[in-house]
Order: C-alpha cells, then sequence, then structure tokens
C-alpha cells in the first residue's frame, strides 16, 4: 500500500495560467491544514498531498519513539518520495498542462512538523524541486543535522524558507527542544552548500499559528519561483 492517497490531491489554481509553478503541499488526512483557503492571489498553483501515518511515511529513518506509549518511528521518507515523483508529479503536471496549454516549468515542496522535514528531505535528496518550506520542521529527528552534514553537492540557484515559534524549543520532550538549534545548523549548511535560505522566527509554540506560517511559507516560494 502507498503512503500518498494520490487520489484526493487537491490542485488549487494559481493566478499565472501560463507555464505555472506549482507547489506540493504535504498535508495529514487526519489533520488537515486549509491550505486552498490560503493560496488567494498567488501565482503558483498548490496542490495539497495527503500522506497517512507521517511517523513512518515522511521520516528518513527507523528512530525511537518520543513516547513510550508510541510506536517507532518507521523511516519511510524514500518511498513516500519516490511515489511522489513516479505518481503525484506527473498526474499534476499532465493535468495542468491540459487545463492551461502549458506544462509547469518549475515546482516547489512545503509542509509542516514532520511534514516540513520531509520536504527538507525531498529537496535535498533530488533535484526535482527549485524551493522548499520547512515550516516548523521535525529538524529535532535524531541523527537528521548530522546526515545533512554529510550530504554534499551545490544548490546554488535553489532557495529554502524556514520557520519557527519562538516557544517551541521549550516545549515536548528533550530531543524536540533542540528544534531551533537544528534548524539554525540546517540553515547555515544549506548557505555553505550555496543555497538562498530564508529563517523567519515568529510567535507561539508548535501548535499555534500554523496557518499563518503556512501562508507565509507559501509566499515566500510564491516569490521565490
Amino acid at each position: 500500500m502507498g503512503h500518498i492517497d494520490a487520489a484526493n490531491c487537491v490542485v488549487v489554481p494559481g493566478a499565472a495560467d501560463v507555464a505555472p509553478a506549482v507547489i506540493y503541499a504535504i498535508d495529514s488526512p487526519d489533520h488537515p491544514t486549509d491550505v486552498e483557503a490560503l493560496t488567494a492571489g498567488l501565482n503558483a498553483w498548490v496542490v495539497t498531498v495527503p500522506v497517512a501515518h507521517w511517523n513512518d511515511a515522511l521520516t528518513p529513518w527507523p528512530a525511537p519513539a518520543l513516547y513510550r506509549e508510541e510506536p517507532a518511528f518507521g523511516g519511510h521518507a524514500a518511498e513516500t518520495l519516490d511515489e511522489l515523483l513516479t505518481q503525484v508529479v506527473p498526474a499534476v503536471e499532465a493535468r495542468i498542462a491540459t487545463e492551461t496549454g502549458h506544462a509547469p516549468t518549475t515546482c516547489a515542496i512545503c509542509g509542516y512538523s514532520l511534514g516540513g522535514l520531509f520536504s527538507l528531505y525531498a529537496f535535498t535528496h533530488c533535484d526535482a524541486f527549485a524551493a522548499c518550506a520547512c515550516l516548523s520542521g521535525s529538524v529535532w529527528y535524531e541523527g537528521w543535522v548530522e546526515h545533512l552534514a554529510a550530504q554534499e553537492g551545490d544548490l546554488a540557484g535553489r532557495y529554502a524558507y524556514f520557520s519557527l515559534g519562538t516557544k517551541e524549543k521549550r516545549g515536548g520532550q528533550p530531543l524536540m527542544r533542540t528544534v531551533q538549534k537544528c534548524m539554525e545548523e540546517c540553515v547555515e549548511l544549506l548557505r555553505r552548500r550555496g543555497c538562498s535560505v530564508d529563517f523567519v522566527l515568529g510567535p507561539g509554540n508548535h501548535l499555534q499559528h500554523i496557518p499563518e506560517r503556512y501562508e507565509v511559507g507559501l509566499r515566500a516560494l510564491d516569490k521565490a519561483l
């Protein structure tokens, strides 16, 4: 069984109808963000990508659970990325080409929490995405910063947007409290590889101001594309 519910992806047209850019927004069917309500005025088309079982589908490798009563993280991000690139993206591009007469020329990926971690994973593990937004991304994930530091490759000409609530470093489990330090390290690692990066700290904890962070992130990607 796949990780992406491709049949229920929602394609939201943008203001631009010639050679449009596309932003793929990783979303949770269980706790969906109303991404469509945040797209007014964007030139890029936005596609919501429902992914079930985030702890398994969006994590880069297996890792222990944060809480004793929860299952361990599954580590199937590579499979999910393959589904996205081989199933979702071609179908979306074909649809947009049919509706507008022009195939998309560029695309980006974004997500919140583990969706943000996966977006950064996808961005740094293939060259399909010109930009990414890691919104309150779970970059505290065990081994992630070390993995990113070991990667090589020029990211010049590409763009990454990071955002985080100022209270996030004070909540959750001890590992989660490293999130701001880890995100700052991610920002520096990408800049060293030539990537253009913005990092924004805003109010609130991980469960606050989610639509606001999402909207600002989408607009940053739209501008970059």
